[in-house]
């Protein structure tokens, strides 16, 4: 008969078997050694494998120990997405993970605890759990404070869980519009990419990862488009995110993307995981594999073959399953692997788990009281995030709207699917568990616009509402190998989403007739953006944009809203909107966020981060590598700057129901190339009738074509809330690090030379309200690495007194 471990929750540390470890007090490198010496040959690569907690319980709900006898007799390094693999209330869950930790630790040679990872982009990815907006919203608020905030929150939860690791952030710095998960980066500028993925360690890591959870820093180096660029580029802005996060704010895991950089996939790239990430950067962390990355590596015959490319050079744990870590000793009987290397990696692991305090005495390895999700807490850090994350881009008048009859249409107005992006619990389990009903689980409540619009009306405002439209009528998804292994199967990729009721264009018309302002809700859904999900063109999909042109044509003023995780082209449309608005996915208060904005409640305040194309580009578009024709020849000596070809709207663009006044900015006119700093300030005031935020952004120019820096780069911002009339002093600490750049003649280095540079504060990339030459004075300044990535800003409130920005 099968034995079933029954669990009661009781606190772990009472009868934890390594008692006598207490890293807080003793020498860790000295415990990882003892450690791996008394570690048999299995054990240590059981380290570097993975597996799914459910295959070791049974049907009902209990630890199935003789399953983990038969498999994992020698412990398991890792359980990935612990969280996602069934819905379950998160009693039942931290349960499971409780029993299984006691397990190892009480049943297997050495007591070693596993790591348990999810993926945590916009929360903890799993029932009930809060889904706050995706990253690429996120990014538009230029806030580090709310995100900072959102991972602390997401960290919490997740240790009460059971969770010491997280798959997230995603920090790839992505420049081209196409990229199907564009949505879970943080856009294409890597200053500001950096800030918030600093934010988001700092948050989810606590600053410390005994009752933190260790952030990742994925996907390494240049997913998304980066992986190509020339190593200028590559050293200074598309690696920028992953050094501040590791160097900055402690992050100490790393996963390599999927793709390949100078030929050689990452996972199993020398280069980028050993010459730069360590040698360079001086990451002292664990790299892991996404999954089943290492199964993709080309022309290696045998899965040892594959398991000794990845480990080799520099990855040391294979997820999601470990399938071809299981075969490393194959691999090291062939002489594929040295077992320096194995030793490497399984110390990677065991120094992981000894900083998030899995060896200590009084262990933090989950929580004993109820767990609840989804708190009040939680739903106004997820709706304060949405306010700031929608992009208003046009607006004739029309909006904040006032007592007016309003049709609200389109395929995105009653869908949870217009507020929740990939990576959250309802897309995973919609895309990879083909759960299709996951919608109705409304767990925890997503507000849909027309819900948002409902409840939150002024009185005065009657609104209509009729779906349309669909989003597509035929399946537009389009098959792809690539990105994970698992979604390589057609009926997976070959879905349409049901939207649970009828699209009728005649009376969506008809209601149009009689509405005063139209509020068309259009855009991308599930099974149309994200991972390894992709379509045809970047218009909207389907006839979206034949039913937009229709309700044109009825006369009424019709404000577009889209929401999707990427720019959407809507140029020769967008004109002869009266409103335009880009909401992203605004998470599970998206629909009272974007309708108090619709209603004037809140005033929009974030700003674009990416370029939004006017035509499909499939190729990078960044506001600093405009071509050639961008700047007109007569303005590039005075530094104004035109937007950058294809562009509709410039990176750091939006617009607000006020408007402000830049004025008096103070800089010093020289500095020496060895000081540490200089200082700036400026004013901002709200010329309106209306209290908004304004995002002040500084950059940085060169005067000169010689000059080794970009042309225009950012190099710091403010976000400033101001009342009606109300003007306020923003100070900033601008280190001369910043006018730096990157070389390589033989040794890795960053420079300051002497010269002039352009500063500038603007309220976009192409809007530039303030400038002033500083003059960099003495000898060339050279050091092994930057010391400073980030200016610093105040704000200074009405009562003299400061508010810190970064």
């Amino acid at each position: 008969m099968k034995k079933k471990f029954s669990f009661s929750i009781i606190p772990l540390f009472l009868a934890v078997i390594l008692t006598g470890c207490n890293s807080a007090a003793d020498n860790i490198e000295q415990q990882i050694d003892e450690f791996y010496n008394k570690m048999s040959q299995p054990e240590r690569i059981a380290q570097l494998r993975s597996m799914y907690m459910d295959d070791l319980f049974d049907e009902q709900g209990q630890l199935d120990t003789a399953k983990c006898r038969e498999l994992i007799p020698n412990g398991i390094g890792h359980f990935s997405q612990f969280c996602l693999q069934q819905p379950r209330n998160p009693n039942e869950l931290r349960n499971r993970a409780a029993a299984i930790q006691d397990w190892l630790m009480h049943h297997t040679p050495n007591g070693i605890p596993a790591l348990l990872h999810e993926e945590v982009l916009s929360g903890v990815n799993t029932l009930g759990a809060t889904i706050y907006p995706q990253q690429i919203g996120q990014a538009c608020s230029f806030n580090t404070e709310l995100a900072e905030l959102k991972t602390r929150q997401t960290s919490t939860l997740m240790r009460k869980l059971g969770g010491v690791l997280a798959l997230s952030p995603m920090v790839d710095v992505c420049r081209t519009p196409s990229f199907n998960r564009l949505e879970e980066s943080y856009g294409e500028d890597g200053y500001l990419s950096a800030a918030m993925g600093v934010a988001f360690v700092k948050g989810l890591q606590q600053g410390d990862l005994r009752k933190g959870v260790g952030a990742c820093s994925k996907h390494y180096l240049g997913y998304g488009g980066g992986g190509d660029a020339d190593e200028k580029e590559l050293m200074e802005e598309i690696l920028f995110p992953h050094e501040a996060m590791i160097r900055l704010a402690g992050s100490k895991v790393v996963m390599p993307g999927y793709h390949e950089v100078h030929g050689t996939q990452c996972v199993a790239n020398s280069e980028i995981l050993q010459d730069i990430l360590r040698d360079y950067v001086g990451f002292d962390g664990m790299v892991v594999s996404d999954y089943t990355a290492i199964d993709q590596l080309p022309g290696l015959a045998t899965v040892a073959q594959k398991a000794a490319a990845a480990i080799n050079a520099g990855n040391d744990v294979d997820f999601p399953h470990g399938a071809n870590y299981m075969y490393l000793q194959e691999a090291i009987d062939q002489g594929l692997v040295a077992p320096e290397v194995l030793e490497r990696a399984v110390k990677n692991v065991l120094r992981q788990k000894f900083r998030a305090g899995l060896f200590d005495k009084d262990a933090y390895l989950y929580s004993t009281e109820p767990i609840v999700l989804d708190t009040p807490e939680e739903r106004q850090t997820a709706y304060d995030i949405a306010t700031q994350s929608v992009v208003l881009l046009e607006n004739n008048g029309v909006l904040p709207l006032s007592s007016v009859n309003v049709l609200l249409t389109g395929p995105n107005a009653n869908s949870i699917w217009a507020m929740c992006g990939d990576y959250s619990y309802p897309a995973m389990s919609y895309f990879w568990k083909r759960v299709e009903d996951v919608a109705e689980h409304d767990q925890p409540h997503v507000v849909k616009l027309l819900e948002g619009m409902t409840r939150r009306k002024p009185e005065g405002v009657n609104l209509m509402y009729s779906r349309g439209c669909d989003w597509t009528e035929e399946i537009e998804t389009d098959f792809k190998k690539n990105g994970d292994v698992r979604a390589w199967e057609y009926e997976i990729l070959h879905r349409k989403v049901d939207s649970g009721e009828k699209a009728d264009r005649q009376e969506a018309l008809a209601m149009a007739a009689q509405a005063d302002v139209i509020i068309a809700a259009v855009g991308e859904n599930v099974m149309l953006c994200g991972e390894n999900r992709d379509r045809q063109g970047l218009r909207l999909p389907g006839s979206q944009e034949q039913f937009v042109e229709e309700l044109i044509a009825t006369g009424k003023p019709v404000v577009l809203v889209m929401f999707g995780g990427r720019a959407q082209v809507v140029s020769g449309l967008a004109e002869r909107c009266a409103a335009v608005i880009q909401a992203w996915y605004p998470g599970e208060e998206g629909g009272n966020a974007v309708a108090d904005i619709l209603y004037g409640k809140v005033s929009p305040s974030a700003k674009l981060s990416v370029s939004y194309p006017n035509t499909e580009v499939y190729e990078p578009l960044c506001y600093n590598n405009p071509s050639p024709l961008a700047v007109h020849p007569s303005l590039k000596a005075a530094g104004s700057i035109l937007a950058t070809p294809n562009t509709q709207w410039p990176f750091g663009y939006g617009l607000s129901y006020t408007t402000f006044y830049y004025s008096n900015l103070q800089i010093a006119k020289e500095a020496s190339t060895s000081d540490e700093s200089i200082n700036l300030s400026f004013e901002v005031e709200n010329t309106g009738k209306v209290a908004a935020d304004e995002i002040a952004q500084i950059y940085i120019s060169s005067t000169k074509d010689d000059q080794p820096i970009r042309h225009i780069q950012l190099q710091g911002f403010a976000r400033i809330p101001l009342q009606p009339g109300e003007r306020k002093t923003v100070r900033v600490k601008l280190y001369v690090e910043q006018f730096g750049y990157y070389s390589n003649t033989g040794q890795r280095q960053w420079n300051i030379a002497p010269g002039t540079y352009t500063v500038k504060v603007g309220a976009s990339s192409a809007d530039i309200k303030l400038s002033e030459n500083v003059t960099l004075k003495g000898t060339p300044v050279s050091k092994p690495l930057r010391e400073f990535y980030f200016s610093e800003s105040m704000v200074e409130l009405s009562d003299g007194t400061s508010v810190n920005k970064k």
